[in-house]
């Protein structure tokens, strides 16, 4: 018998959110480690709110639904407060009732803000890598470290002369501005846009964009993020951001950690030897002498570790495509560096229901 359609909507569902969500949905595991997490995270919270006032939106629904933003590509605050507002499986995560109003985007942008003061996005980084079923599939031993450009907010438009020497862009929106000729160098230009954000190559024949860098260290087992920051573009950058994220390791002994052949540097390898890790770096041997030599490279964990060590393009690749850190939409190197770090988070937690299902 055909089936008809019924125009008629109901005014009451006695079906409940929970019950809608299928057992197997894979933010069901990450929901239950990221409620742990931010459960442990209650004390730092209680010390960025005032005890009178009138009540802002509770800081764990603020990160959930950030989470919720990377996980699923939601290009603005806007649309995700839409999303919340008519997707039953976003309301169920980050804990809001059917009935429950869902904030203005202004008002989510500034309790979000509000967060930045305490460093929540590396607590929570941290939080995550320590919890218990998160521990378990980490590598104490075998770490890996590379760096990325964090393309920044800023036209190339916007960097100008210190001394204001030059001619500004043409009337208009996008006005014309002819660079033929001109020398530019962070030393005797700045961006006005964004002050803080570098010109810098990758590398030759490649176009110099204003841009952040930012620096993972991955453990090899499941090729999880440990540590994370961001500082601004130079050729320095990379190992200096590698070593403070090592050095900040508690608790460790001796490792080993696996890097490209840009960090094949005498400095780095003898400031990586001197933190008690033995740098399995990828050998320059392009018209120079690599600092690695065959004390380092006839061991089989030398080769094991340059497997391992690229798939942190794996995190790179995930952050800018999915999580829409490519260009950041934040100015600013705090700003860039919290979502930047917020990020490596949700690349954790996005890859836990299949870490769990498999883990022995």
């Amino acid at each position: 018998m055909r089936g008809r359609q019924s125009h008629q909507g109901g005014m009451f569902s006695y079906v409940s959110l929970e019950e809608r969500v299928p057992a197997k949905h894979p933010l069901r595991a990450i929901r239950a480690v990221v409620d742990e997490v931010l459960a442990g995270m209650d004390t730092a919270f209680a010390g960025l709110y005032a005890s009178t006032g009138r009540p802002s939106i509770p800081p764990e629904q603020v990160l959930k639904s950030l989470l919720l933003q990377a996980f699923y590509s939601i290009r603005s605050e806007r649309q995700l407060a839409e999303q919340i507002d008519f997707n039953l499986l976003f309301r169920w995560f980050v804990g809001l009732g059917v009935d429950d109003p869902v904030w203005h985007p202004t008002v989510f942008t500034k309790n979000r803000d509000r967060l930045l003061a305490g460093d929540v996005a590396g607590t929570f980084l941290g939080a995550v890598v320590a919890h218990a079923k998160v521990k378990g599939l980490l590598s104490d031993e075998h770490f890996s470290v590379d760096g990325t450009l964090i393309e920044a907010w800023a036209s190339v438009k916007s960097f100008r002369p210190k001394d204001g020497s030059d001619e500004p862009p043409g009337p208009g929106r996008n006005g014309e501005r002819n660079f033929h000729g001109e020398r530019r160098s962070n030393d005797t230009h700045t961006s006005l846009t964004d002050p803080e954000a570098k010109l810098f190559r990758k590398g030759r024949g490649k176009e110099a964009k204003l841009s952040f860098m930012g620096h993972v260290l991955m453990e090899n087992r499941n090729g999880l993020v440990v540590g994370a920051t961001l500082t601004q573009a130079s050729g320095t950058a990379e190992r200096s951001a590698a070593l403070d994220l090592i050095g900040a390791m508690e608790g460790r002994h001796r490792i080993t950690v696996g890097a490209d052949k840009g960090y094949d540097t005498a400095d780095f390898v003898a400031d990586l030897r001197s933190l008690k890790a033995t740098p399995h770096v990828a050998q320059n041997i392009s018209g120079r002498r690599s600092r690695i030599d065959a004390r380092t490279t006839r061991h089989s964990g030398y080769e094991v570790s340059q497997r391992c060590r690229k798939r942190i393009e794996e995190v790179f690749g995930w952050i800018k495509t999915v999580a829409g850190h490519r260009k950041s939409r934040f100015r600013g190197t705090a700003r860039v560096g919290w979502a930047f770090t917020f990020a490596t988070a949700a690349y954790n937690l996005i890859r836990l229901p299949k870490l769990l299902a498999t883990a022995p």
